[in-house]
């Protein structure tokens, strides 16, 4: 899907408005490609006022009800070096409850969430492509079709 910067915000509500309990959204993309864009998006249709800090050095910044309709974690994978670290995060405890949006997945190698919707974005300027990689789970949920 191609769009701009503007559009951006639009598909990112799009997104955060069908996420569920136990979801994990990857997002994928060279350094300003947008990924803390849709991210904060997401947060916003999920009921958050005001501005989500990128979550770069606190790693997870997490929300929750009544901030949220629904808990989610922004987590920042960038600066981790080992799957150690990741456990040592617990961020699957955030999914009983809440959902996982998570930039940088590519530094963990592997396939740590095998049921998670894959976001890769791509493009320079203010043109952009995305690519979802829309899993089984999501089915009827996907809002672009």
């Amino acid at each position: 899907m191609q769009y701009d910067l503007v559009e951006a915000e639009r598909i990112g509500a799009a997104i955060g408005a069908a996420l569920a309990a136990g979801d994990v959204v990857l997002l994928s993309g060279d350094l300003g490609a947008g990924k803390t864009t849709l991210a904060r998006a997401m947060l916003k249709a999920r009921g958050l006022v005001g501005e989500a800090p990128s979550p770069t050095f606190a790693i997870v910044q997490p929300y929750a009800p009544p901030e949220v309709d629904l808990a989610v974690a922004h987590v920042d994978l960038y600066r981790i070096e080992d799957e150690d670290e990741l456990i040592e995060l617990g961020l699957d405890d955030y999914l009983y409850d809440g959902a996982l949006l998570i930039e940088w997945p590519e530094r963990l190698g592997g396939d740590v969430w095998p049921g998670a919707l894959r976001l890769r974005i791509s493009g320079e300027g203010d043109a952009r492509v995305l690519t979802a990689d829309v899993p089984a789970a999501w089915g009827a949920r996907w809002p672009f079709r």
